[in-house]
């Protein structure tokens, strides 16, 4: 299989129709092998109907996913990626404002040598108060934090080659940060200007509140990327810097005790730099601990601490 396009699903049965059609278009134009996995994710109108008949009529390149209850994008995304088998993965939403025609455009890009080629909306056709401005906001922070440059991590329509998606697994809402967990295995990464329409029928599924979890998710990405394999780089190192606030506050206290005579013990300060000393020690504690369970995971689960691109007179199982 060469292709494989994941779409989650969620009460769209108007935009359904026209999918099928700018899909079934644009992939028999390829001349590839290919699929395209649906993934309803507990649709509560006749999405999931709608996507059995479709799958009735070609058998051959369409799979249908049903989840039990909505568990969200990622869980759906996740679920695609587990039941397709294409050697590039396509993402793509239902919705009709991604274009499907755009997916050309991409593939050629991952033939120039990339292993990601990320959807960038530049004339988004959203609301600019609550959602355009926030989503570039959003866009800005992460690549800041990540390191990742894109415009437009939120844009789903995306390419990959299938081994920079291996190596990791995705919880919660972290679909929008694969760039970052790809980046994190040598992926090398593109972005190129895609086509964004309006949304004719339904309504969308995000409002404000998804800035407040984009930057709450930042925070765990961002310990994933950086130190989940060294924690006792985060935790020794604000343990070391709570210590070394501590020392400074007692050695201001002890040259107050000795050139003014002002007593150490009845000071707040005294009292602040033991606490800081505390938490310092058993965030310390806390890191060598983590170590132990980093050292525990790699070495139960034999999980390398490195990612491997090609291979020169060796066997692919070495």
């Amino acid at each position: 299989m060469n292709l494989s396009l994941i779409v989650p699903v969620y009460n769209e049965q108007e935009n359904l129709p026209m999918l099928f059609k700018a899909i079934d278009q644009t992939m028999h134009s390829l001349g590839k092998t290919w699929e395209v996995v649906f993934v309803d994710d507990g649709s509560r109108d006749d999405s999931l109907s709608i996507l059995k008949q479709q799958a009735e009529k070609d058998p051959e390149h369409v799979r249908v996913i049903s989840f039990r209850r909505n568990f969200g994008q990622t869980a759906a995304i996740a679920a695609g990626l587990d039941h397709s088998q294409g050697d590039i993965i396509i993402l793509l939403d239902a919705d009709m404002q991604n274009d499907p025609a755009d997916i050309p455009m991409l593939l050629a890009k991952l033939d120039e040598g990339y292993d990601l080629v990320s959807g960038w909306r530049k004339n988004r056709k959203d609301n600019a108060l609550t959602r355009n401005f926030p989503s570039m906001l959003a866009n800005k922070l992460i690549s800041w934090v990540t390191g990742v440059e894109l415009h437009d991590y939120g844009c789903t329509l995306k390419a990959y080659r299938r081994p920079v998606l291996e190596g990791f697994r995705l919880y919660g809402e972290m679909h929008r940060f694969i760039p970052v967990f790809a980046n994190s295995v040598g992926a090398r990464i593109t972005e190129v200007i895609v086509n964004h329409h309006p949304r004719r029928f339904g309504k969308t599924k995000y409002g404000l509140e998804r800035t407040v979890k984009v930057i709450l998710d930042l925070f765990t990405v961002k310990f994933l990327i950086s130190y989940a394999s060294k924690p006792i780089y985060l935790f020794g190192g604000t343990g070391m810097g709570l210590m070394v606030i501590s020392a400074i506050i007692m050695a201001y206290l002890f040259v107050r005790r000795i050139f003014f005579l002002v007593t150490v013990t009845g000071s707040p300060l005294f009292q602040t730099s033991v606490m800081f000393f505390i938490l310092g020690f058993q965030s310390m504690l806390m890191g060598l601990i983590a170590e132990l369970l980093v050292r525990t995971y790699h070495e139960s689960q034999r999980k390398p601490t490195y990612t491997v691109r090609t291979r020169i007179n060796l066997d692919e199982n070495d």
